[in-house]
């Protein structure tokens, strides 16, 4: 795992990017999501008063983003190109969405010991109404510290006005579309370019799939929901699975597949949870047109002889299966924030920002299952600790839709977060 190690006086809190005083700098964009966002954001950056610049990698990059330069050969020698754009540019900034891409990883290696700025975008930690903005790094590279005291101890921070976004799925769609169809048509153009994901045209298949199968699935599972909310309530525990190729999984994980992971868990279960509950596993949406994991777990409750304890779900409420369940046990999804929001007891097997004690279970997976009756979260840590994590490093808007009546350009509710920019942390 990468682990930065920059001391305190070569970070600046991450909001600041977004605040007007941040001005007069040469501030490089790598990899953004898809879709126009890092466009738009390179006009916030130079109304500011600041010099962008930009390094495409591929075809998907550069229809969001035409008027850049652009990265063609191999991999391995990223590292001696991106050394001499940074001191050809006189770069202060570099600006990045997701830290565990192999392009990010190669650029990171070179910028670390430059000690430039460096901001990464995420997906919201706090969904679905905000993105995630920190300094060096995001999930297990994040410098959020771990220590309940130091949470306990801010002062009383109030809670911000979040403006709800609403769908986005249909923008996402339409982004990725589009992202995909340049990458895969005009490859030719980066003969060299290797992507984190799968990167062809049959992508899109997988998504319609998986809109069919929500459909499909919301018929097949009718009264699953109220069973569990109402009969079962406090009697199962909740299993939401996360994307397989997440960098959470494969960098922040011991977990070398989700296969992998339900494994541990049904295993861990059958052996050591209480015989009177259940174990619900729960489908992550994005990856419903990719995989289906009823026989593997099918196969797993048999051997064990729990099928009738077991059950695999996939669009049911969210918040409502939170509010009833015994407890939760994720890799590092961010679904686990939400189980404390709702006070759920959380277990973490992998590692997460949000795995700190008093708030998640820190005992071991075959421990937790009989222990969610005594463990209880600390609730006003839970509230503090949401309330600085908003306040810090989150931002209400989204990468794919921009939110009406915004004043900037990438469409963000940032009245509050310039003010947050110029917060000590």
């Amino acid at each position: 795992m990468l682990r930065p190690s920059f001391s305190s006086e070569h970070r600046t809190v991450p909001k600041a990017l977004l605040n007007p005083n941040y001005s007069d700098k040469n501030i490089l964009l790598l990899q953004g999501p898809v879709g126009p966002f890092f466009r738009n954001l390179a006009k916030d950056l130079e109304a500011n008063g600041n010099r962008v610049f930009k390094i495409n990698f591929n075809a998907g990059d550069a229809l969001f983003y035409p008027i850049a330069d652009h990265y063609r050969d191999k991999l391995e020698n990223f590292a001696d190109y991106l050394q001499q754009y940074l001191e050809q540019h006189q770069i202060d900034s570099v600006v990045l969405f997701g830290d565990c891409r192999p392009i990010h990883l190669t650029a990171l290696e070179v910028i670390r010991p430059l000690k430039l700025d460096i901001f990464v975008f995420e997906e919201g930690y706090i969904r679905p109404n905000h993105i995630t903005l920190e300094q060096v790094g995001v999930n297990g590279n994040s410098l959020l510290p771990k220590n309940a005291e130091y949470y306990l101890e801010q002062p009383l921070i109030p809670k911000q006005h979040v403006i709800p976004i609403g769908s986005t799925f249909w923008h996402t769609v339409g982004w990725v579309v589009l992202y995909y169809l340049a990458a895969t048509l005009f490859s030719f153009l980066f003969p060299h370019y290797q992507h984190h994901r799968p990167l062809h045209i049959g992508e899109g298949l997988y998504w319609i799939r998986g809109t069919w199968r929500k459909w499909w699935y919301k018929y097949q599972e009718r009264g699953i929901e109220k069973r569990l909310v109402l009969q079962l309530s406090r009697q199962y525990f909740l299993v939401p699975l996360q994307l397989p190729g997440d960098a959470q999984v494969k960098y922040h994980s011991s977990f070398n597949s989700i296969e992998h992971f339900i494994q541990t868990v049904i295993t861990s279960f059958a052996r050591y949870a209480p015989k009177d509950t259940h174990l619900i596993i729960k489908q992550h949406p994005l990856d419903r047109g990719y995989n289906n994991y009823a026989p593997t777990i099918q196969r797993l409750a048999q051997s064990f002889s729990i099928t009738d304890r077991v059950r695999y779900i996939h669009d049911q409420n969210l918040p409502r299966l939170l509010r009833n369940t015994r407890g939760v046990v994720v890799i590092n999804s961010t679904v686990g924030l939400s189980a404390l929001y709702h006070h759920a007891p959380t277990k973490v097997c992998g590692e997460a920002v949000y795995d700190i004690p008093q708030m998640c279970y820190q005992g071991s997976l075959d421990q937790f299952w009989q222990a969610t009756q005594a463990f209880k979260v600390n609730q006003a840590l839970c509230e503090q600790y949401l309330h600085y994590l908003e306040h810090r490093c989150q931002i209400n808007g989204s990468f794919y839709r921009k939110i009406a009546g915004s004043t900037s350009q990438t469409g963000l509710n940032l009245v509050e977060d310039v003010a947050a920019s110029e917060v000590s942390p």
